[in-house]
Parts: C-alpha cells; sequence; structure tokens
C-alpha cells in the first residue's frame, strides 16, 4: 500500500466518522427542584450612593 493509498483511506474513515450526528444524548431541560431566597435589607438609595462610590474609584 502506497502512502497515498493510506492518505485517502484516512481520508474517507474520517468524513464518514465525522458525518454521522449522534442525538442520542438527553437535551431536556433539568427541572429546578429546590428554594432560592435573597435578601434586600439596602435601600435603592443606599445602592445608588454605593454604586456612584464605585464609579468614582
Amino acid at each position: 500500500m502506497s502512502m497515498g493509498a493510506y492518505d485517502e483511506d484516512e481520508h474517507e474513515r474520517r468524513a464518514q466518522k465525522t458525518g454521522q450526528v449522534d442525538a442520542d444524548f438527553d437535551d431536556d431541560r433539568s427541572e429546578f427542584r429546590g428554594t432560592l431566597s435573597y435578601e434586600s435589607g439596602d435601600s435603592t438609595e443606599a445602592l445608588l450612593d454605593q454604586f456612584k462610590q464605585l464609579q468614582g474609584e
């Protein structure tokens, strides 16, 4: 087998392998189960003041 024949066979093998699409994976969204909580103890004015301070740095 010549080197050219090997390259052509390898090219065909890779083309066949990459031409196949694997759609067997699970693409469903996972469902969130749990709780989510947050604390918004700061007022809007306090948050805006903090934002202005950060922009000044």
